[in-house]
């Protein structure tokens, strides 16, 4: 890529890095927390590492804040664990898991460090699945309700940027992958329920971030990938089109404008589906306006129309790290995902495209017009610690090069961005491949057979972007990659 130009970043524009409770937080069953559905879902997914100690980041927090620190980090984007607040359904918060959180926010305002926090990253609590059926029942929404507004009382002092429900969006498409869906043979229908549900749970914390936290700013974190069409078919710029509403932009439009918009509503009547909408249910979505946008983006796609009698293909994501692995989807008369041969792939089948941040970010602002901050952007690898015990990923520094570089560019284009938090600070599970994809800017020692030491390893993109961050995103318009120890 040639940087031709040398886009500018705010002058308070927040640098940091990512992460999710049950990803790196480990300790499952100390100082109170009960067990969380991901829990369980983590130890079905053989051959990878579970979530009993992930990156210990429980016992190690004041270690890892002290390498943001050292990085010059101005953020750190993280989610509180449901289980660890409300470990059964008494209505007692969990002390010690309030403890926990004091002190990691503490912790990291005392360095300078501004914390973002998401209240839902996947970990629903067993009892509260138990209890109301996971997301399908709707005794859920005051569960959550007396969730977030314990979080807000508690750390909204220190805590001014929340998200609420990361990727609501990849919940519904995705239902079965992450552990919502429950009963597949009516899932088609179903979703559309539970996604109503999730969507109220959204705008009780919207409410109530906004009554409790002084100065607090609240939205949602959707999973964006941009679609594309195949061709300059017009065909197939309706299947992008469709493509986009059916992934992404129905939730968008519901958070933005607290309304379902028309395509959901002909797309229900078209299949026959009730999403449960009841009385009152619109008036409480009309009282939760949203600050900004959580951004979560890696990739683009590619759409294509698909003929009214092909067969229908669900999605098959490449779970084994091998490239060619990936199986499109296909939704007869609506699209059909299909290859780009224009950008390259991870071994995960995952399209490396740079541009497609600034053209999701331009889209968001032309649709939506409010700011917005990257929670999570990163490339996953097979990495493995060098002879010489350093980890020399200049993979990862190219691809967070250029995107960075296409944030500032839609800066520049008039996107109202305020901060990239990519994913992800430490090495840690990921969803569906445990240690084995890695995305951190930091190496934890252990793997998916062993524990070893959980030694954190600054990795060669560490120090790049150690000094992207102390030049405040000049160094991304530089031609040649370097990194220093």
């Amino acid at each position: 890529m040639h940087y031709k130009e040398n886009p500018t970043f705010p002058k308070d524009f927040l640098w940091g890095a990512s992460s999710s409770a049950w990803q790196v937080e480990g300790a499952v069953a100390e100082d109170g927390r009960a067990p969380a559905i991901i829990d369980l879902n983590s130890k079905k997914k053989k051959p990878y590492a579970d979530n009993s100690i992930a990156t210990d980041h429980y016992h190690f927090y004041k270690e890892d804040v002290q390498l943001m620190k050292e990085a010059g980090f101005t953020s750190y984007r993280f989610s509180i664990a449901w289980p660890r607040i409300y470990p059964d359904n008494s209505g007692v918060p969990n002390q010690l898991g309030i403890d926990f959180y004091n002190n990691l926010i503490d912790e990291l305002v005392n360095n300078g460090i501004t914390p973002i926090v998401t209240l839902y990253h996947y970990d629903m609590p067993v009892w509260v699945d138990k209890e109301f059926n996971g997301w399908y029942d709707r005794g859920i929404i005051d569960a959550f309700d007396q969730y977030v507004r314990t979080c807000f009382k508690e750390f909204g002092d220190r805590v001014k940027y929340w998200l609420a429900i990361n990727e609501q969006n990849m919940q519904i498409v995705y239902g079965d992958w992450l552990g919502v869906c429950k009963y597949p043979e009516t899932w088609f229908k179903d979703k559309w329920k539970v996604n109503h549900i999730m969507n109220l749970c959204h705008s009780k914390a919207v409410i109530a971030c906004h009554e409790l936290v002084e100065g607090g700013k609240i939205g949602p974190v959707p999973g964006m990938v941009p679609f594309y069409p195949e061709s300059a078919n017009p065909e197939d710029q309706i299947a992008a089109m469709n493509a986009e509403e059916l992934t992404e932009k129905i939730w968008n439009d519901f958070n933005a404008n607290r309304e379902y918009n028309g395509f959901i509503k002909r797309y229900w009547k078209e299949h026959d589906i009730d999403p449960d909408i009841r009385p009152g249910d619109m008036e409480l979505v009309e009282q939760a306006e949203i600050d900004f946008f959580g951004i979560n983006c890696y990739r683009s796609n590619v759409a294509k129309a698909s003929p009214a009698d092909s067969e229908y293909q669900e999605i098959g994501l490449n779970k084994s790290g091998e490239k060619g692995n990936f199986i499109y989807p296909n939704y007869p008369g609506i699209f059909e995902q299909t290859n780009n041969p224009f950008v390259e792939t991870t071994d995960w089948d995952w399209e490396i495209d740079p541009v497609a941040m600034r053209y999701l970010l331009r889209y968001m602002e032309d649709h939506y017009h409010l700011p917005m901050v990257i929670t999570e952007n990163g490339y996953g690898a097979h990495e493995t610690l060098g002879e010489d015990g350093k980890v020399h990923d200049e993979e990862r520094i190219k691809f967070l090069k250029e995107n960075i570089y296409q944030i500032g560019l839609a800066i520049e284009d008039g996107a109202k961005v305020f901060g990239y938090n990519p994913w992800s600070f430490t090495d840690l599970l990921s969803t569906g491949n445990g240690m084995a994809k890695r995305y951190g800017l930091v190496y934890i020692n252990t793997t998916d057979e062993d524990l070893l030491d959980l030694k954190r390893i600054k990795k060669d993109s560490y120090y790049w972007y150690k000094e992207v961050i102390a030049s405040n995103g000049a160094k991304v318009s530089e031609e040649t990659i370097e990194f220093s120890e």
